[in-house]
């Protein structure tokens, strides 16, 4: 019930957000990536922060990472769906390719983490608060990227721009703000309601937190983005629609020092077990070919699916299959 209520409220919040995109100026990778990408990680976030605060550790940290890796994995299949031509190619913009830097940096920080002294203020470890911040820094450099780009793509005929709707015939801005506001509400409550649900399966199934926070929690949080990328491309919001993974994505991560905070046994980061580790670098290599792809900008590819989506596609394969092997 809580997956089937993430995948309605995403379907529905992925044309308010192409709106307020337009309403507000702000551009489709920018709002993707903060609107988007934060509304329909909000299931997820809280579901992380739920399991630390009960001392649930693995699953919180395996949802975080499994969502990342799921969710670059769903930009695969909307490269599937978008038939015109590779999406990597089509939807190449300055702020995704800094978004998807942004969250390679994070990524990286986290795999860094437990190798530095486990030391904690008031329970919380020195490289949360850093997460944060460096967020927030990343975020005005891509909207410093959208507004002054130092260079620029080259326009092909198969490149989609972001291209405004006709703003009188929408809704008005008071009421798609509110609307947005009350769809980000859904999801988050939707994802308070499904910890405990994944905390019962995980034991009652015999499960390990790891496969029920990679396979099950992961995915059904991470269900929007599915739903939101493949309703951005039938749309025609091919930068939406990339902006949104990447810009999730990379607010995902923040799930972690989010976690780390609720987490009162000590650092988060150092109770990282070897399976995360492992989504973990496995998540960074899926990030890295998706940049590759975005900067080489290959036009049709295997059957127009770009072969980085193909690898993508593979890598994840690989790592469910090592999962279940473990």
């Amino acid at each position: 019930m809580c997956a089937l209520t993430i995948a309605v409220v995403g379907t529905r919040i992925t044309r308010v957000v192409d709106q307020l995109a337009d309403r507000t100026g702000i551009g489709e990778a920018a709002a993707g990536a903060v609107l988007l990408g934060g509304a329909t990680s909000l299931g997820g976030s809280v579901l992380s922060v739920t399991a630390a605060l009960h001392g649930h550790a693995e699953l919180a940290i395996s949802n975080a990472v499994g969502g990342i890796a799921v969710q670059t994995f769903f930009l695969s299949m909307a490269d599937i769906v978008y038939r015109r031509a590779n999406l990597e190619h089509a939807a190449a913009s300055v702020p995704n390719l800094m978004q998807n830097a942004l969250l390679i940096s994070l990524l990286a920080l986290i795999l860094l983490t437990p190798y530095l002294p486990d030391v904690t203020i008031w329970g919380i470890h020195p490289v949360t608060p850093l997460l944060f911040g460096f967020y927030i820094y990343g975020l005005r450099l891509v909207q410093s990227a959208s507004e002054k780009p130092m260079w620029r793509p080259s326009q092909t005929r198969e490149t989609r721009q972001d291209t405004p709707e006709d703003t009188s015939r929408m809704p008005a801005l008071p009421r798609l703000w509110g609307e947005f506001l009350g769809l980000a509400v859904i999801l988050g409550i939707a994802g308070w309601a499904l910890e405990p649900a994944a905390t019962t399966i995980a034991t009652q199934a015999n499960l390990g937190q790891t496969v029920v926070g990679v396979m099950l929690t992961a995915v059904s949080t991470s269900i929007p983005e599915l739903v939101t990328s493949i309703a951005a491309v039938r749309r025609g919001a091919l930068t939406l629609a990339v902006g949104g993974i990447i810009g999730g994505n990379a607010f995902d991560t923040l799930f972690m020092a989010a976690s780390d905070l609720g987490y009162r046994e000590g650092s988060i980061y150092h109770a990282i077990p070897d399976d995360s580790t492992f989504w973990l670098a496995l998540t960074l290599v899926m990030s890295g070919i998706l940049m590759m792809g975005m900067i080489r900008r290959e036009r049709h590819g295997i059957g127009k699916i770009g072969a980085e989506s193909v690898a993508i596609i593979a890598l994840y394969g690989l790592g469910v299959v090592i999962l279940f092997a473990g």
